[in-house]
């Protein structure tokens, strides 16, 4: 199975939507090597950067799920490393 690494770019701007994200990224955990959050008080809004090494199908899932939570965007950049695991 080909894997890539990826990151994945969050912000929340409903903080009612925290505790469904906080699932989704449970859910997909097995593919997230690590996450930095942080609050923008001034704004009102979370920022949220997502390290991810996985099928591309399955960081593609995530991505789109996140996004598709009322007032959360994401977007991936995906780099040129890939493995077969």
């Amino acid at each position: 199975m080909e894997t890539r690494v990826a990151v994945i770019s969050v912000i929340v701007e409903n903080n009612e939507t925290v505790e469904a994200l906080n699932q989704l990224l449970h859910d997909y955990g097995q593919i997230i090597i690590g996450r930095m959050g942080i609050p923008y008080r001034q704004r009102g809004i979370n920022i949220i950067s997502l390290a991810v090494d996985g099928p591309q199908d399955s960081i593609a899932a995530l991505s789109g799920k996140i996004g598709a939570l009322k007032g959360v965007s994401a977007k991936t950049a995906y780099s040129n490393v890939v493995s077969n695991v």
